[in-house]
């Protein structure tokens, strides 16, 4: 409650500005730094957003990608479009988090590194078969170390387990 005298509030002198605002309608310095230092906050902060974000788009157009829950795992891949005008692109599929290579065969089927006898007509079946072949508790293997993959191609080292670890 302001009680004021003579048309001026209480404790203030005759034109001395109201405490918290510079003008009519105008913010105070205090406010503009607030505001700046928001705007400077946001800006420092949304690459951290945009990198927590998934790397494999879960919404692309049809085929061209899926993000599901199979038997306990989550498996997701995208297609990457390709460099070169000669590739169709590339699949990167995960397994709970993990790369699963994937291979197209020539008859136009996929197969995958733990998988690699049989063929199926789509990445999402050779990645569900991958899963299939893996046990419970097993999961794929890291990458080699070094880079491109210490000689692998950046591809998984597939052991006699066929490529995965207890």
């Amino acid at each position: 409650m302001v009680v004021g005298v003579g048309g001026v509030a209480v404790g203030a002198e005759p034109g001395a500005r109201q405490p918290g605002r510079a003008g009519a309608g105008r913010p105070t310095r205090r406010e503009l730094t607030r505001g700046l230092f928001a705007s400077l906050a946001a800006l420092a902060l949304a690459p951290v957003v945009a990198a927590s974000r998934p790397v494999l788009p879960a919404d692309g157009p049809a085929g061209t990608s899926f993000d599901e829950t199979y038997r306990g795992r989550r498996i997701r891949g995208a297609l990457v479009p390709a460099v070169r005008a000669v590739d169709d692109g590339e699949w990167q599929v995960t397994v709970d988090g993990r790369p699963l290579h994937l291979m197209r065969r020539a008859d136009g089927s996929w197969l995958s590194m733990v998988d690699h006898y049989s063929s199926y007509p789509t990445p999402l079946a050779a990645t569900r078969a991958a899963v299939d072949e893996m046990g419970p508790g097993q999961r794929l293997r890291e990458p080699a170390p070094g880079p491109a993959g210490g000689g692998h191609g950046g591809h998984l080292h597939m052991g006699g387990d066929h490529g995965v670890r207890a």
